[in-house]
């Protein structure tokens, strides 16, 4: 398999977040992977202290155009995840577009991060450019709840809400949406939340078809930064290798969430001693110690098809 993907987000020196949550993963099962890193800082924004720096569109252009020279502008995918400059998210944009132009079968893998809980993480003006402009040249986009309410302007409330929005989706652009936590009561109680899916194919008589599934998540008590980054990496692999089962690509992505995420907690809690909570460095993703997982993860978490 000769896969090659471009991904379009941040890199910290240590620990795992945007391309250092993505890269390994997807070399791991196969893919070569071309990082631009959006910004460069020495850690995550959840420690007491980070230094670094960041690209501008302008700087983002100048490395594309070097591609481009030299005639390897040629990819099958485009990841993108956490931007903070409206110009930098069109530069992506108009890159994405002269991709689809070389290759009209690339696949452009978006996580629009907005925010979540109800409030906005990035600035506002970044919104009608996610709708307006990367909607419409996305295949794959996985959104939280509160994402997927901003890019429609509809709130979920029931499992019909999600499926509408989701619908919504799909009309202005991606073919595969996974709503990827959510507050819906989950029917195995308060300790699991809920995800849920729609992938739109086209039979071989022409028509449409909606494959929908929900899945039920554990929850886990602890604040992990990258998982997200992780989860649109896996779903990019795994859709590759089930391009019309979203049912089992999904499975194996959140099964591989799981695997790594009980791993680190583990790590965390021996690291930090009984009682005490562990620090950010103690809960970094393990995500080498869980290169098996990765490559073949044990179906842990099954999903419902609706």
């Amino acid at each position: 398999m000769e896969c090659r993907v471009l991904s379009i987000q941040s890199h910290v020196v240590r620990g795992y977040v945007g391309n250092k949550s993505a890269t390994f993963p997807l070399q791991v099962l196969g893919f070569e992977v071309d990082s631009i890193n959006s910004v460069q800082f020495s850690n995550h924004t959840g420690y007491p202290h980070w230094k670094g720096q960041v690209l501008t569109a302008d700087e983002l252009h100048v490395l594309y155009e070097g591609i481009k020279l030299n005639n390897v502008n040629h990819y099958d995918y485009v990841l993108t995840g956490y931007t903070r400059d409206k110009s930098f998210l069109e530069m992506v944009v108009d890159i994405v577009q002269e991709l689809k132009r070389a290759n009209p079968n690339l696949v452009y893998v978006c996580d629009p991060v907005l925010g979540d809980q109800g409030s906005m993480y990035v600035p506002e003006n970044l919104l009608p450019v996610y709708k307006n402009q990367v909607l419409p040249v996305a295949e794959i986009l996985t959104p939280n709840q509160f994402e997927a309410e901003l890019l429609t302007g509809k709130t979920i409330s029931t499992e019909k809400d999600a499926v509408e929005v989701m619908d919504l989706l799909h009309s202005m652009g991606p073919d595969t949406v996974v709503i990827t936590s959510s507050d819906l009561p989950s029917q195995m109680g308060e300790q699991f939340l809920v995800a849920l899916g729609s992938q739109r194919t086209v039979k071989p008589d022409g028509t449409m078809a909606t494959q929908r599934i929900r899945m039920e998540i554990p929850k886990v008590d602890a604040v992990f930064v990258g998982t997200g980054d992780l989860f649109a990496a896996m779903l990019l692999a795994w859709t590759h290798h089930h391009p019309k089962d979203l049912k089992t690509a999904c499975e194996k992505t959140v099964s591989v969430m799981h695997h790594v995420i009980k791993r680190t907690i583990k790590f965390a809690h021996e690291m930090a001693g009984p009682g005490r909570k562990p620090s950010s460095a103690q809960l970094e993703l393990r995500m080498v110690q869980s290169k098996a997982d990765i490559e073949d993860p044990d179906i842990v978490i099954e999903a419902t098809v609706l």
